[in-house]
């Protein structure tokens, strides 16, 4: 997923600006895999763990382990459903989903119908996200359709051609990441429809498909910058300084 690319890329510059130390794991979407490189990295005593929580409930017992060995945590774009965590940093995602309904009300008008691809069960991002999105279209749109796709693109281009078959009306899909959206554009290809693709995250190839007219907007966080503040945040701890608990960072609508 290029988002983490971005978002890896924004700690690990931070880190080497400030000398600091940076120990990398990749749970590649597995929230098991997680669990097992915090307990690894607990026991190699790091000062602070930073976390993108795979699973926002999953990710629970390692955070409480964590706390139990005295080592701070941060988490990032998603939080954790229990544990302490010094910090959440992330977008509003709420926001960011009322700002997805909000366009698609402003371009098809009321009671548009419309397709949402959901992402990983159980993710606060797949939670908020959605949140935000119905708190506008359950009152203004048409939800003839909402089913996880996992953030994933494969899964996102077939949950999307499912429903574009059950519903030969939809009108617009709101994908609650760039990489379902991209999925849902190529089973949009395939009906000749016209249809308007809304995408979050503002990731590389989601900035080039709405650049080439093939999604239509994408509600765009800054994962670069997500990264860095984290390390400035880690730096603060380790400085015995009190940062803040939540810690937004700004959202943007980028559009054809």
């Amino acid at each position: 997923n290029p988002f983490f690319f971005s978002f890896r890329d924004g700690v690990a510059t931070e880190a080497k600006q400030e000398s600091i130390e940076l120990k990398d794991a990749d749970a590649q979407n597995d929230s098991a895999k997680q669990g097992n490189d915090i307990d690894d990295l607990i026991h190699q005593r790091v000062d602070v763990l930073l976390i993108n929580p795979v699973d926002s409930a999953a990710v629970s017992s390692a955070i409480l382990a964590a706390n139990q060995a005295g080592i701070p945590v941060i988490t990032l774009d998603r939080s954790a459903d229990k544990g302490q965590v010094v910090s959440l940093i992330a977008s509003d995602n709420v926001a960011g989903g009322k700002m997805a309904a909000e366009f698609i009300l402003a371009k098809l008008g009321k009671n548009a119908k419309v397709a949402e691809l959901e992402g990983i069960p159980g993710a606060s991002a797949t939670r908020e996200r959605g949140q935000g999105f119905h708190v506008v279209a359950d009152k203004n749109l048409n939800v003839v359709a909402k089913r996880a796709a996992d953030f994933d693109r494969a899964k996102g281009l077939n949950v999307a051609e499912n429903m574009l078959q059950a519903h030969s009306d939809i009108q617009a899909i709101f994908a609650q990441n760039d990489e379902m959206a991209l999925g849902a554009v190529e089973a949009v290809k395939s009906t000749g429809r016209n249809i308007l693709i809304v995408g979050f995250d503002g990731s590389s190839d989601g900035i080039k498909a709405v650049k080439a007219g093939q999604m239509t907007a994408t509600v765009a966080q800054q994962p670069e910058l997500i990264g860095k503040m984290s390390v400035q945040t880690a730096k603060q701890i380790v400085l015995k300084q009190a940062p803040a608990s939540k810690i937004a960072v700004p959202l943007k609508l980028i559009v054809q």
